[in-house]
């Protein structure tokens, strides 16, 4: 079986900031493996935050042995962007020579589609009411924060999309003040749910806190070993397959995570379609749904998701799985 490595790049369909930068482009990396008559693919998107570069990712990836299982790829890689991206490829290879969809060979209920936010990325009030009021017809809106001055971001998207869902979104933006001071108003302003408000390293301060909205761990959560860290700390946790390690692993959190008593936002990072498929199977009922990655981008793989009034549909064979 072979394995080979693309960066791919996709333009964005505008400039998208969060509270640690911004960008006009997403990077990508898609790994194929090729066994000679089937050719699975995946996708993952190195992030910085977590010391992950396209170089020092292609280097995990090509160093992998060619005949790689989901098994061994466990103990070779750990949780991160290059195990994610080979972990998909693999279940879309073994879809393929099955003659199966991926659903069916993890035992899991078909697919249905579930309602995604769209991301309002950090702007200046004005911009960021602007584009809530291009968005209102959208059932759930995220909003980029992360400021200690996000209070008039807030009231600026409410009054843009008075009738939408709204969840937020700090990127460990806020100190426990800030959150503090944020949080009656979260409620007063009809938002559904808080992610990562304090740095990973920090959240310990979250602890005896009152959290009268939701807290959601991202940043704090990779795999089902983050799980005992969490306690006290958070009601949610947002799965990502680019910090799981795939979808394997994005399964396991899933269901460790409900039975420990959070519920489960599935998110992901800025990518294409190909990235969100896997994904699609992890957000079934989930209680929240950002898998918004192509509603982002000025150009996507040639085979789409479908996102239509009934949120983002599962991918099709063409896809992946």
């Amino acid at each position: 079986m072979h394995i080979s490595v693309t960066r791919d790049t996709f333009k964005l369909a505008q400039v998208f900031t969060i509270s640690r930068g911004s960008r006009t482009e997403a990077n990508v990396l898609t790994v194929r493996l090729n066994d000679g008559d089937h050719e699975g693919w995946g996708e993952c998107v190195p992030y910085a935050r977590y010391d992950e570069t396209l170089d020092s990712v292609t280097a995990q990836i090509e160093g992998l042995p060619e005949g790689i299982t989901r098994a061994a790829l466990y103990d070779l890689l750990p949780a991160g962007a290059a195990r994610n991206a080979v972990d998909c490829a693999l279940w879309d290879l073994e879809a393929k020579r099955a003659g199966k969809r991926v659903w069916k060979l993890a035992d899991l209920p078909a697919p249905t589609p579930e309602i995604t936010a769209y991301t309002l990325s950090l702007e200046t009030p004005a911009k960021m009411q602007e584009q809530a009021a291009k968005h209102a017809f959208r059932p759930l809106l995220k909003i980029k924060l992360g400021t200690p001055d996000d209070m008039p971001r807030l009231e600026a998207v409410r009054a843009g999309a008075p009738e939408a869902r709204i969840i937020v979104d700090a990127n460990e933006g806020w100190s426990a003040q800030v959150y503090a001071d944020l949080a009656p108003h979260l409620v007063r302003l009809g938002v559904d749910l808080v992610e990562q408000p304090l740095p990973a390293a920090d959240d310990d301060a979250l602890i005896g806190m009152d959290r009268p909205v939701p807290v959601c761990a991202d940043e704090s959560c990779h795999d089902r070993t983050s799980l005992p860290k969490l306690k006290g700390k958070y009601d949610v946790v947002n799965i990502k397959l680019d910090k799981t390690g795939g979808l394997t692993e994005a399964l396991e959190l899933r269901d460790a995570a409900l039975a420990d008593g959070y519920k489960v936002m599935v998110g992901c990072m800025v990518g294409s379609s190909l990235a969100m498929a896997p994904a699609t199977l992890v957000a079934q009922g989930a209680m929240v749904t950002d898998l918004d990655g192509p509603l982002l981008l000025a150009e996507d793989r040639d085979t789409p998701l479908v996102f239509d009034k009934a949120g983002v549909h599962p991918p099709t064979a063409a896809l992946w799985g």
